[in-house]
């Protein structure tokens, strides 16, 4: 067996204690800067050491643009927007390589609950008794740390969805959503073999893609939706072309989903019209495929369509289909991959919609810094192995999660998320009445909003231009920019942000 030399041994140790050290250095810092702050209830900056954007460079840099060169050697770079300076990022500012600092609006793809080096975080992971999972990485499905029983309580059950007490653990949002499918299948048969166990036929063809054992069955899901970029999931993807050209695709059923007209108390009744529409179809299309003798045995639906361009519909709506589902005998998935965790004013953005029966399941990720769908009990499988992976989730981030679950209640950041929010879709309404020409259809929940602009062209120039000063945000659908900031996003970034909005909007 290979044995490192002690000497390595203590120098590699040594090595990760000073790393850890300069980290703590770093978030203490910020941490005795926030204690201060925090006690001050009016003050700004609390949850911030930078108070602005500082641009040295345009975006990428030439740091930047060097380090593309090495790696474009090595993989697709196409997607990479400019190399981060983690360590210099803080709160609500990322930094990149060539020093210059922005405003982030759309936080590592809405995946950063706290902003940058949170000291909370940095102290979670610190702490020594975290150490050895952080080390030996767990196989949570067959041999668990002691303390994930209390942990997995009190991070996750602890936040779990009206009426939904079972998780399943995974580590991202796509794989929750496969395995969520997976779930709904496996219950559909259940109840359609009346709790019989599975017959030699059955067992026999599956293990060649054959009937009785591989049934057909079908996911509805709705156009613009988006779910994930693996082989199920896919096929009830519907946002982007490029995500699916080349691929195989299930024959599955894909519904209309409402395209409201803004602003809403303008358009009631066309609005309504549009999702009784909407509503007709997916009826109809259950009809179709349960005399193609491929039922519907799942119905996936984001509260907010969020890559396919933040498309919203009311909560009617979505009770409406709940009991289309349930006449159906679906599962009923919602998809919080994006919506979950606080960003809509709302632990969970289906809440909102007061349902008199809960989900079958709901998956969630990004925020939470994990994957996972939560599942009434029903759900359950009854053998192991059927819902499962190496992993099964990540100790490390349930460390993390729990610090980041613990800060959103002390700091009451569902109520910070409603008040920026106010401020940001205030300013957004108010710049779609100065630039009726250029801005429209301005909207969100929360913080998660959006607004649409003319074209693609234009919205795609803006973005660019409000990164060269100073503020980092994303698209999403053909005409949308979406704002996806951290729980920490407060009011008065709300107000740096429509300001400099305002002035790139004025030049054109």
């Amino acid at each position: 067996m290979l044995q490192l030399p002690k000497r390595s041994v203590n120098l590699l140790y040594g090595s990760t204690v000073n790393v850890m050290r300069r980290l703590n250095n770093t978030s203490q810092k910020w941490y005795s800067l926030q204690q201060t702050t925090t006690t001050e209830i009016n003050r700004k900056h609390r949850f911030d050491t930078y108070d602005q954007p500082l641009m040295k460079t345009s975006v990428p840099g030439p740091r930047s643009k060097e380090l593309l060169q090495k790696l474009k050697h090595m993989q697709d770079v196409s997607a990479i927007q400019f190399f981060t300076d983690f360590q210099q990022s803080k709160g609500n500012y990322i930094v990149d390589v060539d020093g210059n600092r922005m405003l982030d609006i759309f936080c590592q793809i809405a995946s950063l609950p706290l902003g940058y080096n949170h000291p909370k975080l940095a102290q979670a992971l610190l702490n020594p008794d975290n150490t050895a999972v952080l080390i030996n990485r767990p196989a949570l499905g067959v041999c668990p740390p002691a303390e994930f029983p209390n942990q997995l309580h009190q991070s996750i059950i602890d936040v779990s969805p009206p009426g939904l007490k079972n998780v399943t653990l995974m580590s991202c949002g796509s794989c929750s959503n496969e395995n969520a499918y997976k779930l709904g299948f496996i219950w559909y048969m259940r109840k359609k073999r009346d709790g019989k166990l599975p017959t030699k036929e059955e067992l026999e063809s599956t293990l060649f893609n054959k009937s009785p054992g591989s049934p057909k069955l079908s996911v509805l899901s709705f156009e613009g939706g988006f779910h994930g970029r693996t082989l199920g999931c896919l096929s009830s993807t519907h946002s982007k072309a490029i995500h699916k050209l080349d691929i195989p695709a299930f024959d599955w059923p894909t519904a209309p989903f409402p395209k409201l007209k803004y602003p809403l108390e303008s358009f009631q009744k066309e609005n309504q019209l549009e999702e009784e529409r909407c509503l007709d179809k997916v009826k109809q299309l259950i009809n179709e495929y349960e005399k193609k003798d491929c039922p519907v045995a799942v119905i996936v639906v984001e509260p907010i369509q969020a890559e396919g361009g933040d498309n919203h519909a009311s909560a009617s709506f979505f009770r409406q289909l709940r009991k289309i589902s349930k006449e159906a005998g679906a599962a009923f998935l919602v998809d919080e991959v994006q919506t979950g965790c606080v960003a809509t004013g709302y632990m969970w953005a289906h809440e909102s919609w007061q349902l008199d029966d809960p989900p079958e399941m709901v998956t969630f990720s990004k925020k939470m810094q994990l994957g996972g769908i939560f599942h009434k009990d029903e759900m359950r499988v009854d053998e192991s192995y059927r819902i499962f992976n190496t992993w099964m989730g990540d100790s490390s981030k349930l460390i993390l999660l729990e610090a980041i679950l613990d800060y959103i209640k002390q700091e009451d950041l569902i109520s910070l998320a409603k008040e920026s929010g106010k401020v940001l879709q205030s300013g957004l309404e108010k710049l779609e009445m100065k630039y009726p020409s250029i801005v429209s259809r301005s909207r969100g929940m929360g913080t998660f909003c959006a607004i649409d602009f003319v074209d693609s062209q234009t919205r795609n120039q803006i973005i660019a231009d409000l990164k060269n000063n100073g503020i980092m945000a994303g698209s999403c659908g053909e005409l949308a920019m979406r704002f996806r900031p951290a729980l920490i996003f407060e009011p008065h970034h709300a107000e740096l942000f429509i300001d400099a909005f305002d002035n790139i909007l004025s030049k054109y």
